[in-house]
């Protein structure tokens, strides 16, 4: 393709790779979409639901032992992020747990809100629906702290920007301004090692960078006991009356959700146990060397803190791109509205992967 060097894969890359059998025909770059599922993933969700098919899905046994899979999950992903299992929630998505963090704050019109030009409708929707003063500036951080006055009660910003994948420095700012933040972690947590010290919420996707199940995911809460408990549900109590009131369970298992299947919750468990131990730094070797080379081909977006999204433009019209590129095998995104196409790098990318979408882009 170049002269550039090759990628130096780690040991053992072919057969991790070969846990996806989609890679076989397709160069799948829209993990930030939906990451693909590897073999052992779809094998646990396969073998939870021929359980359900031949017993039921009723009865104490089951019952207990998909409560037991929903606490061996919350402690997988809290561990992800470095936190203890009491400081995490179970949720469908990154969406859920921005709107259990924006109702529970319970926010007035008077209160600021600060967020960024370039968030996703999943943190802007909530974000609106509060009713409080959201003030939007641009994503970086000058113009973030700028924003702050003594009425902003939270900071409201995506950890990675879904549109050109720069990563905000989301601890320094809340230390720098002493207002709690809630961070998007849709394109961060799996992409790029994280620790949510320092974050008074993040939100996790389960199925974007971890390749796990649709639906599934997680929320840190640092301090469970400041957060109002505004949609509860069966799995969130320890006990209840009639008439309604209920004791809410210690920590942050009292905002989850309703029932999640054990069919998605052990797929969720495989999908973290497949990942390599080199995942992110080959990830990282990875997304440079897709830069280095697209950047010789289309105009690329390089923000100066980068992650595992590589966004350019391609000077033809982006959605015909996208849908040539798929014709063609090649799994990449629109950016709607930027004028941007975003290519997705993750731990199971390939230097044969940027060979075929470099080869559509100069055809």
């Amino acid at each position: 393709m170049s002269d550039a060097p090759a990628i130096t894969t780690p040991t053992g890359f072919e057969d991790a790779r070969a846990q996806f059998p989609v890679l076989e025909r397709i160069a799948y770059l829209n993990a930030g979409t939906f990451g693909p599922l590897a073999r052992g993933t779809v094998e646990a969700l396969q073998g939870e639901i021929a359980r359900d098919f031949e017993d039921g899905r009723s009865g104490l046994p089951c019952f207990e032992r998909t409560m037991a899979l929903r606490e061996t999950v919350r402690a997988a992903l809290a561990a992800l992020v470095g936190v203890e299992a009491g400081h995490l929630t179970l949720t469908s998505s990154t969406t859920e747990g921005c709107n259990i963090v924006v109702g529970g704050l319970e926010l007035r019109p008077d209160d600021e809100v600060i967020t960024t030009s370039e968030e996703h409708f999943g943190l802007l929707g909530p974000l609106h629906a509060s009713g409080a003063n959201i003030v939007v500036v641009a994503p970086d951080a000058d113009s973030i702290l700028a924003a702050v006055t003594p009425r902003t009660k939270l900071l409201a910003l995506s950890h990675v920007l879904w549109t050109t994948g720069r990563v905000l420095p989301v601890c320094d700012l809340r230390e720098a301004t002493g207002v709690p933040v809630l961070v998007d972690g849709a394109q961060s947590v799996g992409a790029i090692p994280v620790e949510a010290a320092g974050m008074d919420f993040l939100t996790i996707s389960g199925q974007k960078w971890l390749c796990g199940p649709d639906s599934t995911g997680g929320l840190v809460v640092a301090d469970p006991e400041r957060l109002r408990v505004t949609a509860p549900s069966y799995f969130g109590q320890d006990g209840y009356e009639l008439d309604g009131t209920f004791v809410a369970r210690p920590g942050a298992a009292r905002f989850d959700p309703a029932w999640i299947s054990a069919a998605a919750l052990s797929g969720l468990l495989a999908a973290l146990a497949e990942r390599p131990a080199w995942a992110f730094a080959h990830a990282a070797t990875v997304a440079d060397h897709f830069r280095e080379q697209l950047s010789r081909v289309v105009e690329l977006v390089t923000p100066p803190d980068r992650s595992m999204l590589v966004a350019f433009r391609p000077g033809r019209v982006p959605s015909e791109v996208v849908a040539e590129l798929h014709l063609a095998g090649v799994h990449v995104r629109e950016i709607p509205g930027s004028g941007l196409i975003r290519a997705s790098c993750g731990w199971w990318t390939s230097e044969g992967d940027l060979d075929r979408l470099v080869a559509v882009l100069n055809s």
